[in-house]
């Protein structure tokens, strides 16, 4: 009988870096005077943040790997970084990174896993993540799990990316980016398995609003199984919930050269 390999392990097996951590205190969707406003938050296992370096702000130093890590935090996986200081530092692990590589943080640097650099010197067509939007801010976008953004073009001091929602944006070429993909690839396609798994992880009860009474929701009411009795489904607020254009920011509108394609009906 043929033996089946065991997968390649990802992690190490010592403790997180207790001087990267912070003790952040959750506030069960609650706000500065106890209401709730965010819902279906609370509970949970006590979890320690890990600060994580978006900004990789030691330009021209380098730094060896020296673990793979699992953040409670986020979905993708985290890397412990040695510089040559002596400094650790967390960053996001790319797909592929494990223990012993090299990275390096430059204006031009090599076009390799983990490395990070301007996006007017990353050629077109390669995969990066952890994208600036505004020079020396740090990574903003592209940053969970399996996603990645691919350079397509050079305009000017704009370089457009095509992001993992299939829009087309416009972003200064002076911003940095990590080359490679997150980490993490079948995190979208693990299941939770029972309510129970779901309430550790911080998520409290979800009910259906046609399941409620007609004074908790607009789509409550009514003998037995009924249908809303609605022109269109609303929130727990009475607003529309479907086919309401949720972005609020039309400033930066005119970087965007292609919007996302629409799923058909």
């Amino acid at each position: 009988m043929k033996r089946i390999k065991k997968p390649k392990k990802i992690f190490s097996n010592k403790e997180p870096r207790k001087s990267l951590l912070l003790d952040v205190k959750r506030k069960g969707g609650r706000n500065f005077s106890g209401r709730i406003t965010i819902r279906h938050q609370g509970g949970g296992v006590k979890r320690l943040y890990r600060i994580i370096d978006f900004g990789q702000e030691k330009i021209g130093m380098p730094a060896k790997i020296e673990a793979i890590e699992y953040d409670p935090n986020r979905t993708a996986f985290i890397a412990l970084a040695v510089y040559g200081d002596g400094e650790k530092r967390y960053v996001l692990a790319p797909e592929g990174m494990k223990a012993g590589d090299e990275i390096t943080c430059e204006e031009k640097a090599k076009i390799s896993l983990g490395n990070r650099l301007m996006l007017e010197n990353i050629p077109v067509g390669t995969n990066v993540f952890n994208v600036e939007l505004e020079p020396g801010r740090g990574g903003l976008i592209v940053r969970s799990a399996g996603s990645m953004a691919k350079v397509t073009a050079n305009e000017g001091k704009y370089v457009l990316l095509e992001m993992p929602s299939s829009e087309i944006r416009r972003v200064l070429g002076k911003c940095f980016a990590s080359i490679g993909q997150v980490s993490h690839l079948s995190w979208r396609f693990e299941e939770i398995g029972n309510a129970g798994k779901r309430r550790r992880q911080g998520w409290r009860p979800t009910v259906r609003g046609s399941a409620m009474n007609p004074c908790d929701h607009p789509h409550g009411g009514g003998e037995g199984r009924q249908p809303i009795g609605l022109k269109y489904p609303k929130t727990p607020w009475g607003k529309h919930a479907l086919g309401v254009k949720t972005r609020r920011n039309k400033r930066t509108n005119n970087f965007i050269v292609q919007r996302r394609k629409k799923k058909k009906k």
